[in-house]
């Protein structure tokens, strides 16, 4: 590759030419390159040439396989014979995907027949174009002379050293009929072998045992009769590659195999009905949000550790997933997706935990669909790939929840790939058919996992809502494509419900979502028995002892249910709020450690005879006076255990009541997604200025190596200089500005003078668009440009 011819190439194209280069190849405009020199070496840099690769679809990636086999080691493709290899494609697709690897920088003229390459496309791009193997030439230029005797015995060429020996053996292989005659007389067997490594994507094969015969009548198998013709050439003891004139002479008429000009279209399917698409996503929504919130309120409850490494536990994963009532990889995805959208956050302690922000608090006030919005917005934009929980890392240790082990910067990337197939094809589409058309628009990107990868997105997007029915619902395309999907969300979830329905059996119905402060309430008073579109809650003795410590009285119960259920209260639901309410507080607990108090001394007698409560070390100091070593917690909970409705009091004998105060971690502010250069969307204003940029700069770089002698013999003449800049400052004229720096060294650059006067010179630099002042007495010597 030559640089400057690069340059020169990139300096000869149009403002609109280089605009489309920097838009379809942003790296190369970020920052903005100095000159065109620096331009081409960005341009054609290792990282950049694979950037550019993985942006390129299939058919653009055979087109550059053809090139590069016309190219040679030279790196100099004829664009004739790059048609003729393409011959299996329209012509105007094949032109169109030349000029869009030109338009790329990854070929450019050289004349009117021949494209160059980068050299550097060898080690980014595969070793073996279109499959097939390097010439004979170069696969047996390093072997021995005596290596290479019995080659020249079978083909009936004459015994010479190297490198003859080599190229007679070319010599005979680009001969088609001579190459055509020989692979004639290959046994079947032969054949067949040469056959599968021909069209199998890959010349090179795995044979146990690779030897090649020290004489021609010694081929006695087929493997021995290609290695002996060498129509297979050894690369060591257990492996061989096919020559690529034998690959092009057994693909006959199709020299690149079959050619994929066209994207493929999915399998034709009948379009699932709107509405019910809409209203099985809008379900799963729902249902999210549920799981989401239980979650969350599940590590406020029992806040899990993080890990020494970072993430979450094994153990303390399974029991948040069993108290949600889903499986471990949607509680991993629900907590990666809220951990991103600001819900979820590690304390900063010493030893920190897992624990909802403030922010979750504002999230469960807000209304449905908008809570659904933020979680779906954090999974299409984070850079994590919750799947990969439980899977084996590189040291073969399981990987955490919530850890860094699960960070990939090309998950957004390859999310908003895999939605645009659903967007562009709104039928339902089989798995199969999301990896077919990804597997052509961008071959390269995914790795070996990814049809894995493209299943689990899937997957994920339609835990979340996003997808149902294997199609893109209305508000799943809207967050796609930009727009907003909460008015198409709040159209399709039922409305709030401000009521209940309370049963005989002590169940209470919600016959919808409920409104957020009627949701609170019955969290605290009643336990969720069945979630779904209709959650069933049911009233225990626990549940409203639990209402009654967070400071209801009995009264206080009795007028919520009466009031919120539509439904005629039942009597044992009365029965059973007053005999818990009536019961709570019997007992007393403060601090002696903690002591016991109750004015019923046979209550006292009971606790104190009960083996159940040995642990507590309790003894007698008065007739209604029990005092324990252990703490109030501990003694309180323990006796709830036994059965006992116990409440804890203050100094001051009142009973403490209150919903204790939910645990919250420090907000996090939402992380975008970090993106590569390549992700970067410049807009037209950028652009523009970087063309501009670049071409000035290339003119001052061009300029200063043109450069006329700044200094000369003998001592310098302050009072022309200060002419020449005066003169210039009237005219806005340019000059070579030769002055001594602030190293005492001597500089020279292109300005333009503004103003002389003061002692000072300020003039402005063109290139930078800088104004700078310098001092008079530093100035050399100035001499006019010719504009």
């Amino acid at each position: 590759m030559s640089t400057a011819s690069l340059a020169d190439h990139y300096r000869a194209l149009t403002d609109e030419q280089l605009e489309r280069l920097f838009a379809a190849r942003p790296d190369l405009a970020v920052p903005v390159p100095s000159d065109f020199s620096v331009l081409a070496q960005r341009a054609h840099s290792r990282m950049s040439v694979a950037r550019a690769l993985d942006h390129l679809d299939q058919f653009h990636l055979e087109v550059l396989d053809a090139l590069r086999l016309v190219g040679g080691p030279e790196h100099r493709a004829d664009r004739k014979k790059a048609f003729d290899l393409l011959s299996g494609a329209s012509d105007f697709s094949a032109h169109r995907a030349i000029d869009h690897l030109v338009t790329l920088g990854l070929a450019w003229p050289d004349g009117e027949s021949v494209l160059r390459l980068p050299t550097v496309l060898d080690e980014v791009a595969s070793r073996y174009p279109a499959g097939l193997g390097r010439p004979v030439a170069a696969l047996v230029q390093d072997d021995r002379t005596e290596d290479l005797t019995p080659i020249l015995a079978a083909l009936h060429l004459p015994s010479v050293p190297q490198p003859e020996a080599t190229a007679l053996i070319a010599e005979a292989f680009a001969d088609p009929v001579r190459l055509s005659a020989l692979l004639d007389a290959c046994p079947p067997e032969a054949t067949a072998m040469l056959e599968r490594l021909a069209n199998g994507g890959n010349p090179v094969g795995a044979i146990r045992d690779v030897r090649r015969p020290a004489d021609p009548t010694d081929a006695d198998t087929p493997l021995r009769w290609l290695l002996v013709h060498s129509l297979l050439v050894p690369l060591d003891a257990s492996t061989v590659e096919l020559p690529r004139e034998v690959g092009l002479a057994l693909r006959g008429d199709a020299p690149l195999g079959p050619l994929h000009p066209t994207e493929p279209t999915p399998t034709a399917t009948t379009a699932a009905p709107t509405d019910r698409v809409d209203g099985a996503g809008s379900g799963q929504v729902l249902e999210v949000l549920r799981q989401t919130a239980t979650l969350l309120d599940a590590c406020a409850a029992e806040p899990p550790p993080v890990l020494k490494a970072g993430g979450l536990g094994v153990r303390d994963l399974r029991r948040l997933a069993r108290t949600a009532g889903i499986d471990e990889p949607t509680a991993a995805l629900l907590l990666d997706v809220a951990h991103e959208a600001g819900l979820l956050a590690r304390t900063p302690d010493a030893d920190p935990t897992w624990l909802p922000t403030a922010a979750f608090d504002v999230w469960q006030a807000t209304p449905a669909e908008r809570r659904w919005a933020q979680l779906a917005g954090a999974w299409l934009a984070m850079a994590r790939m919750p799947a990969l929980v439980g899977t084996r890392d590189e040291r073969d240790r399981a990987v955490a929840a919530l850890s860094a082990e699960v960070t990939r910067s090309a998950a957004p990337t390859l999310r908003a790939q895999i939605l645009q197939v659903l967007v562009e094809y709104p039928g339902p589409l089989s798995e199969p058919d999301v990896i077919s058309v990804l597997d052509w628009r961008a071959p390269r990107r995914g790795g070996r996992r990814r049809e894995e990868v493209i299943r689990e997105q899937l997957a994920e997007a339609t835990t979340l809502g996003i997808v149902a029915q294997t199609t893109l619902t209305r508000y799943g395309r809207a967050l796609v494509t930009g727009e907003d999907p909460v008015p198409l969300l709040t159209d399709l979830l039922p409305e709030p419900v401000d009521h209940v329905l309370v049963q005989a059996d002590l169940t209470v119905v919600a016959p919808g979502p409920l409104e957020p402060a009627l949701a609170a309430e019955m969290a605290l008073v009643a336990d969720v028995e069945s979630a779904g579109g209709a959650t069933v809650y049911r009233v225990t003795p626990e549940s409203v002892r639990r209402a009654l410590d967070a400071g209801r009285s009995g009264s206080d119960l009795q007028t919520f249910f009466a009031t919120r259920s539509r439904t005629p209260v039942p009597q044992s639901l009365s029965y059973l709020v007053d005999d818990v309410a009536r019961r709570h507080g019997g007992l007393r607990v403060g601090a002696a450690g903690s002591y016991l108090r109750t004015d019923d001394p046979a209550l006292l007698a009971t606790v104190l005879a009960d083996r159940r409560c040995v642990e507590l070390n309790l003894r007698r100091i008065a007739d209604t006076v029990l005092v324990s070593s252990a703490s109030v917690q501990r003694v309180v909970d323990l006796l709830r255990g036994c059965g006992y409705v116990p409440a804890a009091e203050d100094a001051g004998g009142g009973l403490v009541l209150g919903w204790p105060e939910a645990r919250r971690a420090p907000g996090r502010s939402n992380r975008g997604a970090p993106r590569g250069a390549s992700e970067i969307s410049l807009d037209h204003d950028y652009l523009a200025g970087a063309v501009v940029a670049v071409r000035r700069g290339d003119e001052a770089a061009r300029a200063a190596r043109r450069a006329p002698v700044l200094s000369q013999q003998g001592a310098p003449d302050p009072g022309a200089a200060l002419g020449v800049l005066q003169q210039a400052a009237r005219d806005r004229a340019r000059v070579w500005l030769s002055y001594v720096d602030a190293h005492g060294g001597v500089t020279a650059r292109v300005v333009r003078p503004v103003s002389v006067g003061a002692g000072y010179l300020r003039a402005e630099d063109d290139r930078t668009e800088t104004e700078h002042t310098f001092a008079l007495h530093r100035v050399v010597s100035a001499i006019r440009t010719q504009e």
